[in-house]
């Protein structure tokens, strides 16, 4: 299996135009926090180096094939005095899988606050490895769980398994690999109602983390209506700071060949 730095390593084909290098040979669907870290890696490498990724906003439209390389056309909508705004979409087949808005920024100083504080959670050191398939070198741990016990944690450590370079657009890539990890619905999930597919995904970046050390997401289920699910979250470091923030939309409705329907 590839590793997640391989997987970011995208092939410039032309300008604004990228083509990721590694697959799978197993079928199965693409991970979708595959392709959002590959579509801003893509971003990133139409902006100074010095502005760095603070929001995205992408949607999941086609199933992806993790089988087959995917191309990443990134449109260049505006760079001004200290922000860099882009689009970028994700093609296989001709078709669009993903499509992303995001947005760079030129750092300034400015206050530093923080009101939201990191949920207690057990060192990571002391829990054991929960096992995952589809993450390519990410390591996950389960500390006790806020909503009981749920079939996918809620909140959990992370981090990846080989050291990575001192990148900022590099380790927001990694953290936007992670943050589709898991379902902040699970809590939600009942015996016939339960989270699917993504549908879109946002996240806002607050400060710069290194993602080959400890990193904790805290997902919390928010809201469940007309088929959608909707829940926030927000990843911190070992230290408490708090490094990012994003919202998922995922469908979340009773399973089609239970309700009859094709």
């Amino acid at each position: 299996m590839p590793g997640v730095l391989e997987l970011l390593d995208l092939e410039e084909v032309d300008r604004d135009l990228y083509r990721s290098q590694q697959t799978f040979s197993e079928p199965h669907a693409l991970f979708g926090g595959q392709v959002a870290a590959q579509a801003l890696m893509a971003a990133g490498r139409t902006v100074p180096e010095d502005r760095l990724p603070h929001s995205l906003h992408g949607y999941f439209l086609r199933r992806g094939d993790a089988g087959r390389p995917t191309v990443f056309r990134v449109d260049r909508d505006r760079d001004g005095r200290s922000f860099s705004a882009r689009r970028v979409v994700a093609l296989q087949g001709g078709e669009v899988i993903f499509n992303m808005a995001c947005s760079f920024h030129l750092g300034q100083t400015g206050p530093e606050v923080q009101s939201q504080q990191a949920p207690e959670a057990e060192d990571p050191e002391t829990l054991p490895d929960l096992p995952v398939s589809r993450l390519s070198s990410i390591q996950i741990r389960r500390p006790r769980q806020p909503f009981g016990d749920v079939p996918w944690p809620t909140l959990f450590w992370a981090r990846v398994t080989t050291p990575a370079p001192d990148s900022p657009l590099v380790h927001a890539c990694l953290l936007t690999y992670l943050s589709d990890f898991g379902s902040g619905l699970s809590a939600l999930d009942a015996a016939r109602e339960a989270s699917g597919a993504s549908i879109d995904h946002a996240v806002w970046f607050h400060r710069h983390g290194r993602l080959d050390d400890w990193v904790l997401t805290d997902l919390v289920p928010s809201s469940a209506s007309c088929g959608r699910g909707w829940y926030t979250g927000a990843i911190y470091d070992r230290r408490g700071l708090h490094l990012a923030s994003l919202t998922q939309e995922m469908l979340f409705r009773t399973p089609a060949t239970d309700a009859g329907r094709g």
